[in-house]
């Protein structure tokens, strides 16, 4: 019942709204996946709230730096991220420079039932989620979310104690405020990249440099991240990453996001990459000299580098 919703939904797209129906993206989403439980007893929330505390102090202690976590955390279901993140979405189509030439409601039904698709498949898959709004009309407004359905459930799949698994993703989402929150800069050189890269497809040119150059800095947010949070995490987690880098859609919610709409592809060792080079450097020159990764954009690796770090050493620190 739940998909014949779903296409009934999508059916109903009108293209006066343009190449996408939102409204018919957003119903045909929700309509196509369970919301899932949401616990709102007091010692569900505390608990999340201890952990998010507990992050940002170890590490804040790693990098040595203080930082501030963002002015909206919410405890979501499906639908709740569904709603927090078609915006964002909405507002990178609108990067497209796409003339609408239509003559009937066919191309925006099949526009807006890839969105949905998307959205609902993501929502499914999603633990936790840094929001740094990207391309919002709310940019000083960072988010933290976290799907608590997914996270009892896959916790559940990897036979995963609930407790420490829960901590585990909350020390990585809080990770990511802590690069952005360090780095104020980055929202808006990402926001340059991706416009860049955006009207580079739309315009149909095969020039891959825009595109390379937001792999570089997703690469470096991810590998940064897990650097930091397997010195400030304060459990054992071998045994979590493994379980987790073998789950499919594991990763940095923001970063899928923007690679799926790019049709970037992102391999295990790109990540392993990202988290070597950070390796490399705290090895060499301690973990704080990873933080000058974060001075400004200049100081941002160079493929090159990522490959080499004793390059981007000589280079920066």
């Amino acid at each position: 019942m739940a998909v014949y919703d779903s296409v009934r939904t999508l059916a109903q797209a009108n293209s006066s709204q343009g190449m996408i129906d939102w409204a018919a993206v957003s119903g045909a989403a929700t309509e196509a996946v369970s919301p899932g439980e949401l616990p709102r007893d007091s010692a569900n929330m505390e608990n999340f709230k201890r952990d998010i505390t507990d992050a940002a102090t170890h590490i804040s202690r790693t990098i040595d730096a203080d930082f501030s976590l963002p002015s909206v955390i919410e405890l979501q279901n499906r639908h709740h991220w569904i709603a927090s993140n078609i915006d964002m979405f909405e507002a990178m189509i609108t990067q497209f420079d796409i003339p609408d030439v239509s003559v009937s409601n066919v191309p925006v039904v099949i526009n807006s039932a890839s969105m949905a698709a998307a959205l609902s498949m993501l929502s499914s898959n999603v633990l936790g989620q840094y929001d740094p709004r990207i391309l919002s009309d709310t940019p000083d407004t960072h988010r933290l979310y976290f799907v608590v359905p997914n996270i009892e459930q896959v916790a559940s799949e990897l036979d995963a104690e609930f407790d420490r698994f829960r901590r585990w993703i909350v020390f990585h989402e809080v990770t990511h405020a802590a690069e952005f929150n360090i780095a104020p800069w980055l929202q808006s050189h990402l926001e340059t990249q991706l416009t860049t890269a955006m009207q580079s497809l739309s315009e149909g040119h095969v020039d891959q440099t825009p595109l390379t150059e937001v792999n570089t800095t997703m690469t470096v947010i991810e590998g940064f991240a897990e650097m930091i949070m397997d010195r400030a995490f304060d459990q054992q987690f071998a045994d979590l990453r493994r379980k987790v880098d073998q789950r499919r859609g594991s990763r940095s919610a923001v970063t899928t996001l923007l690679r799926r709409f790019l049709g970037i592809g992102m391999k295990r060792d790109q990540y392993e990459r990202g988290a070597a080079f950070f390796d490399t450097i705290a090895k060499r020159e301690g973990v704080r000299a990873t933080k000058a990764v974060w001075e400004d954009p200049a100081s941002l690796p160079t493929q090159a580098e990522l490959a080499d770090p004793q390059i981007w050493i000589d280079r920066v620190v």
